[in-house]
C-alpha cells in the first residue's frame, strides 16, 4: 500500500476545514480557467491565421511569376513562358496547379456612378473552387463558349453595392490605355472575399479580352499564378520555382506580395506566446498558494508523522501527490470547458466579428489534438517542477514545534 498516496487522498477535497476547501477549489478553478484560455487562444489564433491565409492565397495564388523589367505599373509586361519553365512547374510534386493571368486598370461606369478597378483576366484552366465558396449570387464564368466568356465578369459584393448592380446587370467598362477603349460586360456572379483591398480592387473576367485590347499573341500572358499543396512549404517551393525560371522571368510568393497581412499575422504568434506564459503563471501561482496553505493547515499532522518516523521525502510526496491530484482535476475541467467552447463556436459561430476590421464575420476555430496534448503536458510538468520548491517547506518543520502549533 502506498502510504503517501493514501494520506494525500484524505487531505485533498475531503478536508473538514472550510477555509482549506475554499482554497483548493479556487486553485482548481485557476488551473481550469488557465488551460481553457490557453486552448481557446491557440485554436482561435490558428483558425484566424488559416482563414486569412486561405483568403489571400485563394485569390492571388501562392506564387506569381512575371516578366522582369522596369515597368512599375500594375499592368505587367507580356511574355511567353518557354517549355523549360512550364515543364519545371508540371514536374514539381509540391505544385497543385498553375494558370495564366493578366491585369489591366479600368473604370466602371454604371447608374451614374464611377468606380476605378483592376480587371483580372483568367482562362479556362483557372481553379474556381475558392471563388465558388465565396459566391454571394450567380455563377462563375463558363469558358466553353469563348465568345460569351469574353463578355462575362464577376464583381465583388463591395463593388456591386457601390454601383447598385446585381447579377445579370450589364455595364460599360472603360479600359485605361491610349486611346481608351470600352466594352459592355455582363455580371454573371457576385463574390465576397471579406478583405477590402481584394474586394475593392478587382473584377474577374476573360484574359482573352486583355489580349485583344493589348494586341497580344494568343500565347502571351501577364503572369502565371501557382498554387502549392502544402502552404508550410511555401518558402522552399518558391525558391525552387525561382531557380528554374528563364532569365527574363522573376517570381514572388504571396508573403512577399502582401507583406502587410502576413506581418500582422506573424505578430499574433507573439501575442499568443505572451498570453500562454501569463496563463501558465496564473495557474502555477494558484497551485503554489493552495499547497502552502495546505502545508500550513496540516502542520500538526506533519509533526505527528515525523514523530512516528516518516522521512522528509515521504512528507514531500504526500503534498506533491495532493497537488498533482488537484492539477489533474483542473486539467480535466479545463479541457471540458476549453474544447466545449471551441466546438460550440465552430458549429454555431455564436461569437461574431466586424468583417471590415478583422476580415472575418465570426471568430474562427482550428483545434489540433497535438496542441491540446502539449498544453496539458506543459501544464503538468511546469506545475510539478515548480511545486517541488514549496513542498520542501515540510523538511524545515520541527516535529516538537509542529505538534504544539495551533
Amino acid at each position: 500500500m502506498n502510504v503517501e498516496y493514501f494520506i494525500s487522498s484524505r487531505i485533498s477535497l475531503k478536508a473538514e476545514r472550510t477555509f482549506s476547501k475554499l482554497i483548493v477549489r479556487i486553485a482548481i478553478a485557476g488551473v481550469m480557467l488557465s488551460l481553457a484560455v490557453m486552448i481557446l487562444s491557440i485554436a482561435i489564433i490558428k483558425g484566424f491565421k488559416t482563414e486569412i491565409q486561405d483568403k489571400v492565397r485563394g485569390f492571388v495564388g501562392d506564387i506569381q511569376i512575371y516578366r522582369f523589367d522596369l515597368n512599375g505599373s500594375f499592368e505587367k509586361s507580356p511574355f511567353i513562358p518557354n517549355d523549360t519553365t512550364i515543364n519545371s512547374l508540371k514536374q514539381n510534386p509540391q505544385i497543385a496547379s498553375f494558370y495564366p493571368f493578366a491585369t489591366k486598370p479600368a473604370i466602371i461606369v454604371a447608374n451614374g456612378e464611377v468606380e476605378g478597378i483592376n480587371f483580372k483576366g483568367i482562362d479556362g484552366t483557372y481553379d474556381w473552387a475558392y471563388i465558388k465558396k465565396h459566391l454571394v449570387s450567380g455563377r462563375v464564368i463558363d469558358f466553353r463558349d469563348t465568345t460569351k466568356a469574353s463578355q462575362q465578369v464577376l464583381i465583388s459584393e463591395y463593388t456591386a453595392n457601390r454601383l447598385m448592380l446585381k447579377t445579370g446587370d450589364s455595364f460599360i467598362m472603360h479600359f485605361v490605355q491610349n486611346p481608351p477603349r470600352k466594352r459592355k460586360l455582363t455580371i454573371v456572379g457576385i463574390y465576397s472575399i471579406g478583405i477590402e483591398s481584394l474586394d475593392k480592387g478587382f473584377v474577374i473576367g476573360d484574359i482573352g479580352l486583355i489580349r485583344r485590347l493589348n494586341n497580344w499573341l494568343p500565347e502571351q500572358t501577364g503572369g502565371i499564378e501557382v498554387r502549392i499543396k502544402d502552404f508550410k512549404q511555401l518558402k522552399p517551393v518558391a525558391d525552387e520555382v525561382y531557380g528554374n525560371l528563364e532569365m527574363q522571368l522573376r517570381s514572388r510568393s504571396v508573403e512577399e506580395s502582401t507583406p502587410e497581412i502576413f506581418t500582422w499575422l506573424s505578430l499574433l504568434d507573439v501575442n499568443t506566446r505572451v498570453l500562454l506564459i501569463l496563463m501558465l503563471i496564473v495557474g502555477v501561482i494558484n497551485m503554489i498558494t493552495a499547497l502552502l496553505i495546505m502545508i500550513l493547515e496540516r502542520t500538526n499532522m506533519i509533526g505527528m508523522l515525523k514523530a512516528m518516523g516518516m522521512s522528509n521525502g515521504s512528507m514531500m510526496k504526500i503534498f506533491l501527490y495532493n497537488a498533482i491530484y488537484l492539477v489533474g482535476i483542473g486539467l480535466l475541467l479545463g479541457n471540458i470547458l476549453g474544447l466545449g467552447l471551441c466546438f460550440l463556436q465552430d458549429y454555431t459561430h455564436i461569437f461574431k466579428l466586424e468583417q471590415t476590421n478583422y476580415y472575418l464575420d465570426h471568430v474562427p476555430i482550428e483545434v489540433h489534438f497535438k496542441d491540446v496534448l502539449l498544453l496539458n503536458l506543459a501544464t503538468v510538468v511546469t506545475c510539478t517542477v515548480v511545486l517541488i520548491i514549496p513542498s520542501m517547506l515540510v523538511s524545515r518543520i520541527s516535529p516538537l514545534k509542529a505538534i504544539r502549533f495551533k
